[in-house]
């Protein structure tokens, strides 16, 4: 890990052992998943490994799968941090950096992917859906693992999230529960949406088709996306139609929920 890296990952090891300090019966809970571990890499693993393995698949094959697959590809750690920033910079919930590391369902599940992903990459399809399985089955989240998603990525919640195979969802993008990045019916092929960097999609938001998003655009809760979205402006409705006007050139960062805004 850089410098930066090794501080945060020292910073969740304080974190947790205040905590303990406050809370002593979370003892066990934070040494598992923080305090014995010797890095954040070997944190996250467990951390996903935890959250996936089940009676079929034992946590100790789960943890030797993950682990493995984030030693040979150490994009999934570096991006994963900064999703951590992500959240605690723009959920006012998040507290500090532990309790989106321990508890929230959507970076979990985004970590899940990006280790199935990987595993897609190196043509390991079987396994990777296996894993795309338990995500659904456990945290609710529904990603397929050949869809690609940048780094510093917040999902808020994650709960009935979906994203198809051949959706790309760039870096600084803040996706809210229950929303759709989905095709618009049996064609095949690149048939998903294309998601900019720095945009915001609210909560229950469809977005159909190989369709355009553009850097820093709005997608309004609620909202049906049939229709590519220019740069810098919001749509809201179903179907989604251009409305209000934006004040920031990055509306992932101020999660605004308002039309104007």
């Amino acid at each position: 890990m850089n410098p930066v890296d090794a501080d945060l990952w020292s910073e969740l090891k304080r974190q947790a052992i205040r905590q303990v300090e406050q809370e002593p019966i979370l003892s066990g809970h934070l040494y598992d998943l923080i305090l014995r571990h010797r890095g954040y890499e070997e944190a996250l693993a467990y951390l996903v490994a935890s959250s996936l393995a089940n009676q079929v698949f034992s946590l100790a094959g789960m943890v030797d799968l993950v682990g493995e697959t984030i030693a040979r590809d150490p994009w999934i750690a570096s991006s994963s941090l900064d999703d951590l920033r992500a959240v605690t910079t723009r959920d006012p919930a998040s507290e500090c950096a532990l309790v989106p590391f321990l508890y929230y369902k959507g970076f979990k599940g985004l970590q899940a992917h990006r280790v199935a992903h990987s595993l897609w990459q190196d043509d390991r399809r079987g396994v990777a859906r296996f894993l795309q399985s338990r995500v659904a089955d456990s945290l609710a989240i529904d990603i397929h693992p050949a869809a690609r998603i940048g780094r510093g990525v917040f999902i808020d919640h994650g709960i009935g999230l979906v994203i198809g195979e051949t959706s790309v969802v760039e870096d600084d993008v803040s996706i809210l529960q229950g929303v759709t990045l989905g095709g618009t019916g049996k064609e095949s092929g690149d048939r998903h949406p294309k998601v900019r960097r720095g945009v915001m999609i609210g909560a229950g938001a469809k977005i159909l088709g190989n369709i355009e998003i553009g850097e820093g655009s709005k997608v309004a809760a609620g909202s049906v996306v049939l229709k590519a979205v220019a740069p810098h402006s919001t749509v809201a409705g179903v179907p989604a139609v251009p409305v209000g006007s934006l004040r920031t050139d990055v509306p992932a960062f101020d999660m605004r929920q308002d039309i104007d805004g």
